[in-house]
């Protein structure tokens, strides 16, 4: 008699093999009930998505440490509590002055905006590499906010041809910053900081 696997155990399986598209199934899966306890600990957005991408940078890193008959979920709200406590052990007891708060500031302020600079030129670069059409859909969906129905009129083809070039346009992408950056991680964290959409 054939056995029946469950198809989130099949999935951790595969993420321990070191298969990404697992790794992506379980991110667009998890990500916004592990950022909204995230979010109740540490009331900060910003810092919120950080540990997110620490819990999921952390999940691909001890995927081979993973157990398949074990809850997935589990893990990753246990993960995400434990690195919300360690952020809030960090937090000084004491205030700092008025000077050294703004030099901290400025310094995140910099360092995110290198951050953020450095993604979206490498977006850019593959978005760049699409074809005219899948470009043209891409730019329309994604970065305009544009409907399937929208865009198929603005370019006068059918709505299955937007969705075909979309996906195709978000496979190219993806394939091309997981190039540069050789992490399936990087993927999903560059594309989900920078279009709405996608988070």
């Amino acid at each position: 008699m054939k056995t029946c696997i469950d198809p989130e155990q099949q999935l951790v399986r595969d993420l321990k093999n070191g298969d990404p598209s697992a790794f992506d199934r379980l991110y667009w899966k998890y990500y916004k009930a592990v950022y909204a306890n995230i979010f109740k600990l540490i009331k900060d957005p910003d810092i919120s998505k950080d540990i997110l991408q620490e819990v999921f940078i952390a999940l691909w890193i001890k995927r081979a440490t993973l157990k398949p008959d074990g809850s997935i979920a589990g893990w990753m709200f246990t993960t995400s509590y434990h690195k919300c406590i360690d952020h809030l052990r960090l937090i000084p007891a004491v205030p700092l002055c008025h000077s050294e708060i703004n030099i901290a500031d400025e310094w995140v302020d910099y360092r995110k905006q290198k951050e953020q600079e450095n993604r979206l030129q490498l977006i850019q670069q593959a978005v760049n590499n699409l074809s005219p059409q899948k470009k043209e859909v891409f730019e329309l969906c994604k970065l305009k906010g544009k409907s399937y129905e929208e865009t198929a009129e603005a370019l006068n083809i059918s709505k299955h041809t937007v969705k075909e070039y979309l996906s195709a346009a978000i496979i190219h992408i993806k394939n091309y910053i997981h190039r540069q950056s050789q992490s399936p991680v990087s993927v999903l964290l560059i594309l989900s900081a920078f279009y709405p959409p996608f988070f």
